[in-house]
């Protein structure tokens, strides 16, 4: 297989259903060698398989393509360093790292239990987290050996994270975090030749199909704009949130200063209520949250 992906080393995690498997089999396709990582387990986390990440890559192989399945825990150091040492060991390089695993435990915040919040935050967070770290320990000991990357990093945000969503504090909490370790990963590895970007996608999964039903787009229509991303052919492209739904591209602009006051002296709790005040009817209305009626 050839394309715009010929000759890389991709690493897709979650990648055994839904978005991570459209992905890994779209990165094949360009031409990508893949490192499928999926745990097999269920759309609240529970139980576990090696069987949907062998099955991915079965499709690859049977198509051409050039695969081996992962099934450690990427939300543990150890799982994150063989996933990291699977792709060198097997390939000898490490391209595209793209950070897709997670699950959902919805709630309304006065019942979301503490475990609840701790598994949506290790799997999201600190699963897009170690996975990274050892990436680019990979690609800064590179870059120190004279031989600098051209890595791509692709992490999975969503609207929850951008916009906030009804019934799913912990996963919109975690989302938002993943928005803020892409911008951090973008400034202090780019001097290693790695780019670090985040999408927001909107497709019909598992982990969709409850919360969002009327939601028709599927998860091959997201796959080429992360494919591209985790290409040569994204050079420039940095620190930046894409949505991506069916045929559509959107640039997410995040927050920037809008309308300010500043007296030069401290305020009165009475002036600055004034002075907020008057700023909220200059400034733009925020966009809705998920679920609001």
């Amino acid at each position: 297989m050839t394309g715009i992906c010929d000759g890389r080393v991709v690493m897709v995690t979650g990648a055994g259903r839904g978005l991570g498997r459209a992905h890994a089999l779209a990165f094949a396709a360009e031409g990508a060698k893949v490192v499928v990582n999926d745990l097999g387990v269920g759309p609240d986390g529970a139980g576990g398989s090696s069987g949907p990440a062998r099955q991915v890559v079965d499709e690859i192989r049977a198509a051409g393509g050039e695969a081996v399945a992962h099934s450690g825990d990427i939300a543990t150091t150890e799982g994150a360093a063989s996933l990291v040492k699977a792709a060198l060991e097997t390939y000898g390089r490490l391209d595209t790292l793209v950070n897709n695993a997670g699950f959902l435990r919805d709630r309304m915040l006065v019942n979301l239990d503490e475990d609840d919040w701790d598994a949506v935050m290790r799997v999201h967070v600190k699963g897009h987290f170690l996975p990274l770290k050892h990436a680019a320990a990979h690609w800064r000991s590179e870059a120190k050996a004279g031989r600098p990357a051209a890595a791509r990093v692709i992490n999975t945000t969503s609207g929850a994270g951008l916009l906030g969503s009804v019934g799913q504090g912990n996963y919109a909490a975690a989302k938002a975090g993943i928005i803020g370790l892409t911008l951090v990963a973008s400034a202090e590895l780019g001097p290693y030749g790695v780019q670090v970007n985040a999408i927001a996608p909107a497709a019909r999964t598992r982990m969709t199909e409850e919360t969002f039903a009327g939601l028709s787009a599927l998860p091959e229509d997201v796959s080429p704009l992360v494919v591209w991303l985790g290409s040569d052919g994204s050079t420039g492209v940095t620190g930046r949130v894409f949505e991506a739904e069916a045929g559509r591209i959107t640039i997410m602009e995040g927050w920037r200063p809008g309308p300010t006051a500043d007296k030069g002296a401290r305020w009165t709790p009475s002036g600055a209520g004034e002075a907020a005040l008057k700023l909220l009817t200059e400034a733009e209305r925020p966009q809705p949250v998920y679920g609001v009626r």
